[in-house]
């Protein structure tokens, strides 16, 4: 086998299709979204008020998703981001897990490369294992996905709200077109605002 092949393509899933399957399930869901590929996803998905593209912050997108969590206890908070973005913030997982905030999920599409920076692989596939940092770090509810049926098991973790719930879900290394929300961030944190009856800041 070449170097530069991941074998776990072997049992990948289509991300877009992923996504648009379980943001189809939690229609309430206040979405954060890691740069890159995660973003247009969910916005391929279909784009909502209650949807946060974060465009840059590489490593933050768990640890927002924390904070919103903390501040809207009555509000589900889902964040999707990638496997090289949370590589770059594992220290969040460890305030997850000290946090245990019950609203809080954080699904990571790990494609087991850097998709941003040219497709090299990243440590997911050299040998991380992001589900077991995640328990290792005290979320209990962490586990892999490597089928569409897990989209129904992420979909009743996420609703059960009984702690925080880490989902590491295998796809495919695929370039697909880039879909593209919008770049203004006052409008998207304004609109984001607004639709949890907050004034625009």
């Amino acid at each position: 086998m070449e170097a530069n092949v991941n074998p776990r393509q072997a049992v990948a899933v289509d991300r877009r299709e992923f996504v648009a399957a379980l943001l189809a399930k939690l229609p309430d869901a206040l979405v954060i979204t890691g740069l890159g590929s995660p973003t247009y996803d969910v916005f391929a998905a279909g784009d909502r008020d209650r949807n946060f593209y974060l465009w840059g912050a590489m490593g933050g997108a768990a640890i927002m998703g924390l904070g919103l969590a903390i501040a809207q206890p009555g509000q589900q908070v889902l964040v999707i981001t990638g496997d090289g973005e949370q590589l770059m913030g594992l220290g969040g997982l460890s305030t997850i897990g000290a946090q245990q905030p019950k609203n809080l999920s954080v699904v990571v599409l790990d494609n087991g490369h850097f998709g941003e920076t040219g497709m090299q692989r990243s440590h997911t596939s050299l040998g991380t294992d992001l589900a077991a940092v995640a328990r290792a770090c005290g979320i209990g509810k962490a586990f892999r996905v490597d089928d569409m049926a897990g989209v129904d098991r992420v979909a009743e973790a996420v609703l059960a709200r009984e702690g925080a719930c880490f989902a590491q879900v295998i796809v495919k290394a695929d370039d697909l077109p880039r879909a593209l929300p919008s770049r203004d961030g006052v409008h998207v944190k304004n609109r984001f605002r607004q639709s949890l009856g907050l004034d625009p800041l």
